[in-house]
């Protein structure tokens, strides 16, 4: 869950790279202090995209050049990342083309995401409002998700 929820966190922060597909956007960024390897942060950003509706089939993913460079990291912890993407069937690299989603993860909840979003934001504008800090906010909301995951395992 700490992978999920941190990257879920990380589609709304500042963005390191961003490339324009079909009018769409999908940002890559790394958080260094998350203990979650790059490659997986990689992986789980493109996940939430395609859950949350922002990549379609046929979509292209950032070069690894691209991606690469504008995160400072090897280009094999990118190519490690797709490479998994295409071992679960969300993606198929194309020689010479580049990396293309396959699949879609978006499934009847769509919806839903958006009224959650929605109400996310504005508890964030009354925590934000109420003097809160970005990491107090954090804080509070991670702990909120593990109260609630231990709930949910009782």
């Amino acid at each position: 869950m700490k992978l999920a929820s941190y990257c879920a966190r990380q589609l709304d922060k500042q963005m390191l790279i961003r490339k324009a597909i079909g009018g769409l956007v999908i940002e890559f960024h790394l958080d260094s202090r998350s203990g979650v390897a790059p490659y997986l942060q990689l992986i789980q950003q493109v996940r939430q995209a395609l859950r949350l509706g922002l990549l379609r089939e046929g979509d292209q993913l950032p070069t690894v050049k691209d991606v690469s460079g504008a995160l400072a990291i090897n280009p094999n912890t990118v190519l490690k990342a797709y490479r998994e993407l295409e071992y679960e069937g969300v993606a198929a690299a194309k020689p010479g083309v580049g990396t293309f989603v396959t699949k879609t993860l978006t499934d009847a909840s769509i919806a839903a995401h958006q009224q959650f979003s929605q109400d996310l934001l504005i508890w964030y504008r009354k925590a934000r409002a109420a003097g809160l800090d970005s990491d107090s906010i954090d804080g509070i909301y991670q702990q909120t998700v593990r109260s609630a995951l231990q709930e949910e395992a009782v």
